[in-house]
Parts: C-alpha cells; sequence; structure tokens
C-alpha cells in the first residue's frame, strides 16, 4: 500500500467487546494526557501529533482521560527509527488493581536493519503469561501504521470469549488506553543480549490520529456509548444500543484466514505451544480456540 498513512490488520491484535462512543480523530491533547517523562512527551503541529522520548535519564508515557468499557480503538503510529535496540514502546489498554484486566501490546526495537518484534499478551483478574510474538512484516518506522484495538464482548479476536467453559474474559473492568517509550535491554533485544546503544539517543516514537468508537465510563458506574449523546447503562451494558458494527463484529473467514497467514508466517512464539512452561498443563483455552 502506498498511502502516508497504512492500517495495519492487526487480527491478533484486536479485542472483541462491547458499547460505543465516538470522538473523532481530533486534537489529541483534548483526549490524552502526558503523565510522566518530564517534558520528553511533546503535543505538537496545535495538538495534531504527540511524540515521546527516551534518553539514558528517563522515557515518557501518556494515558487516554477516558477508560473505555469495550470498544475499536485506533492510532497511527510510527516507531523509533533506526538502532532502536533495547527499546520498548508499549501501547496498551488496562484497569487497574492486583485482579487487573489488561490487553497488551509491546514494539521491541532491534538493531538497524532487523525486523521489530511484536509481544502480545492478554490479562484477566491480573492473570497474563498469554504470550505471543511476531516479526513485524514491514517497516513500522518509515511511515504512520494504523493500529487498532477491537474488544468486544465475544472475542480478543482469536482470543474468544469462553467464560461458559470456566475461562475468563475481560468484560467488566473499564480500561484506559496507556502508551509509553521506556528502555527495557535486559530483556527486549535477543533475550538481552543486545543492549541500547546511547549514542543514538533521544529516541522517539510519534502518534497521530486517535480515533476511540468505545463505551466511555462515567459516574456512578454508568457507560456512555456510541453516537446517541446521553444513553447510558448500569454496570457491563447489557445491550448494544448506540454501538457501531464493531460490537457485533465476528471473526470471518476472510479474518481467520489473514490472520492464520501471519501466524504461520510471522509468529515466533505462542504461550499455547511451550507445554513445558505449565506444570500443570496447558491453559484451557489453548484446546478451546
Amino acid at each position: 500500500m502506498a498511502t502516508s498513512s497504512r492500517r495495519v490488520p492487526l487480527l491478533l491484535l484486536c479485542l472483541g467487546v462491547l458499547v460505543s462512543c465516538s470522538f473523532a480523530a481530533g486534537s489529541l491533547d483534548q483526549e490524552l494526557d502526558i503523565t510522566w517523562g518530564d517534558g520528553r512527551g511533546k503535543v505538537l503541529d496545535n495538538g495534531r501529533l504527540l511524540t515521546l522520548s527516551l534518553d539514558r535519564t528517563s522515557g515518557s508515557g501518556f494515558q487516554s482521560r477516558h477508560e473505555y468499557l469495550f470498544g475499536k480503538i485506533d492510532m497511527q503510529l510510527r516507531l523509533v527509527p533506526g538502532n532502536s535496540a533495547g527499546t520498548v514502546t508499549a501501547y496498551y489498554l488496562s484497569s487497574q488493581g492486583g485482579a487487573h484486566d489488561e490487553i497488551d501490546f509491546e514494539f521491541l526495537g532491534n538493531v538497524s536493519g532487523e525486523p521489530y518484534t511484536l509481544h502480545t499478551n492478554v490479562f484477566t483478574r491480573g492473570q497474563g503469561q498469554r504470550e505471543q510474538q511476531f516479526r513485524l512484516w514491514f517497516d513500522p518506522t518509515a511511515d504512520f501504521h494504523t493500529y487498532s484495538i477491537l474488544w468486544n464482548p465475544k472475542h480478543v479476536m482469536d482470543f474468544r470469549n469462553l467464560e461458559s467453559k470456566g475461562v475468563a474474559f475481560p468484560k467488566s473492568q473499564p480500561m484506559r488506553l496507556y502508551s509509553s517509550l521506556w528502555n527495557a535491554d535486559d530483556w527486549a533485544t535477543q533475550g538481552g543480549r543486545v543492549k541500547t546503544d546511547w549514542s543514538h539517543a533521544p529516541f522517539s516514537a510519534s502518534y497521530r490520529g486517535f480515533k476511540a468508537d468505545a463505551c466511555v465510563a462515567v459516574a456512578g458506574g454508568r457507560t456512555r456509548c456510541g453516537a446517541t449523546v446521553g444513553t447510558e447503562g448500569t454496570g457491563a451494558p447489557a445491550s448494544a444500543a448506540g454501538a457501531g458494527d464493531w460490537y457485533n463484529q465476528e471473526l470471518d473467514l476472510t479474518l481467520q484466514q489473514r490472520m492464520r497467514w501471519v501466524q504461520r508466517k510471522y509468529m515466533i512464539y505462542n504461550y499455547c505451544t511451550d507445554p513445558k512452561r505449565y506444570q500443570q498443563g496447558l491453559p484451557a483455552e489453548c484446546s478451546m480456540q
């Protein structure tokens, strides 16, 4: 594709979940707050561009002003170019507390000319250990690419809602969007064998085009969803009133085929094929997906 902002079909990164509030891609400083980094995070170009930077002293990060309970969230990212070994650009949804839910995507840097690694995980009630890793098959530093998180009541893409069979699923805890750029050269690149080359600092990642079509958590444990302004529900919404098509989106045959193609060609680690890691046997969903 030759467009200036390329959409990445992160089939593996999509979640399945609920109700919807639409926020058009507008001024980033109206929807996102830079929360740490002592000036290393910046909003530029009249609110249309946000950058995070990392140097030997500190990284930086931001979070969304809203918490979401299900939705489709888009962001255009351009990752750290050149020798990014040792750096991690994290982009994830998370609730708070020890029994938190989290949908986690981490882009692990590499030496110049080598591909980025995408590290994914899903936490439910504080339990993760669902890691998968993929070599990116495109250059995520040459241009902005749109990364989409789709979370609805049915699936986090190939992580389906199997609560009826005893597998926990993230469905009741509102989550905030976070992103950060930080140093993790003790593990991020080739298992920690390649360290961060600080002569290339400061490292920088760029963001634009944020859009959340999601249910927003408001006071009193309620949610406000969709284009129908003021539509609210109590607790986890029981209907898709106000939500977009994403609310009922299934993993259709075309998406399944594309996802299997990515897994077959670019997956380098899958927790479901690592039985030595689990003394009590593989997680239950591995035999059900």
